[in-house]
């Protein structure tokens, strides 16, 4: 198969099996609690079989695509992919209940993108300014005609969210996929937005801090693998350094499912970024820091946050009955400045 036919073909596997996915019970996620690595190593280390499991979380736990944000008074609001995006909250980031959906009415200026099924995929959820901002995608499997929208809300809460419109948009002449998004701000206060899956690569932006949306014309490459997989850009500032975490491999496909996380680094936001051995990640460089283990297959389209602990790494995965799951982990540094799952 060639590049290009795997670029257009793959998305449709990332997609495919979300709904049946969603839609078969699980229990609650086993695992280890945060203490330390259970390597007791560096990320260098680590090796599949030494990945430690989640933590344990109780309660709503089905997600696909999660993104975290703290409240600021206090707790933690999750966004996911379904239809109408769905929420979760948790007050103590171990269990966690339904909060309905952030569009209850459905998104009709969607439609365009996604033939109008209302499932809305890899939201990003944060919080500046006094408000929650929540940048989403809209598209059809298979296809790269697709659209990043954002939805402001004071609130937080099912139905209060506002539709601020397109942030960037592709088309089936261009040679990158407009989903997954993920919003950073850099140590000089400017905003900027990663996305991207298969084509050419994870891509960034500008944005304008007033309304959230683009910023001039500019795009920057930050990662690509020639067509073969990567998406779900993180981008997560630590020690006076850009991490930029991606997942590699097929998701969606349950228990076969081979998605894994990866992770370079940058002394800029817009690159370039490095992987551990020097591989530049524009020519598929990767460090790998999570892959499937045991019970847990696929684990991917992560999200990275502080919290007052510790820095969290928070992420989906498969169990044997092909459920999706979450999947939280503290996320540590070694003594070269790379993370690590404990």
């Amino acid at each position: 198969m060639s590049d290009h036919t795997r670029a257009r073909s793959a998305p449709l596997s990332r997609r495919r099996l979300l709904g049946a996915a969603l839609a078969v019970g699980g229990a609650a996620a086993a695992g280890t609690v945060y203490t330390t690595s259970r390597h007791g190593g560096t990320a260098a280390d680590l090796s599949a079989a030494d990945y430690p499991g989640p933590g344990a979380v109780t309660g709503d736990i089905r997600v696909h695509d999660p993104s975290f944000v703290k409240r600021p008074g206090g707790g933690y609001l999750v966004a996911h992919t379904a239809p109408d995006i769905a929420l979760k909250t948790s007050s103590d980031r171990t269990a966690f209940s339904n909060a309905g959906t952030v569009f209850p009415g459905g998104a009709p200026w969607t439609t365009e993108y996604t033939g109008g099924d209302r499932n809305l995929w890899a939201p990003h959820i944060s919080y500046i300014g006094g408000r929650y901002l929540l940048y989403y995608s809209a598209s059809t499997f298979g296809s790269n005609r697709s659209a990043i929208f954002l939805a402001t809300s004071t609130s937080g809460a099912s139905g209060s969210w506002t539709n601020e419109g397109v942030v960037v948009e592709s088309w089936t002449s261009d040679d990158f996929n407009a989903i997954d998004p993920h919003l950073e701000v850099d140590a000089g206060g400017r905003w900027w937005l990663a996305f991207g899956s298969y084509w050419s690569g994870i891509k960034m932006i500008r944005i304008d801090p007033a309304t959230g949306l683009r910023l001039g014309n500019a795009f920057h490459s930050i990662a690509g693998r020639g067509g073969d997989s990567i998406e779900a850009p993180t981008v997560f500032r630590h020690g006076g350094r850009y991490y930029l975490f991606v997942s590699f491999g097929a998701c969606c496909q349950g228990a076969d499912s081979t998605y894994r996380i990866m992770v370079g680094r940058s002394s800029s936001i817009t690159g370039p970024y490095y992987d551990r051995n020097g591989t530049a990640m524009t020519s598929g460089g990767g460090t790998e820091i999570m892959a499937s283990h045991g019970g847990i297959h696929g684990p991917g389209h992560q999200d990275v946050f502080a919290d007052s602990d510790n820095d969290i790494l928070t992420y989906h995965y498969y169990a044997d009955d092909g459920t999706a799951l979450l999947g939280i982990n503290w996320l540590g540094w070694d003594g070269d400045g790379w993370p690590y799952a404990h």
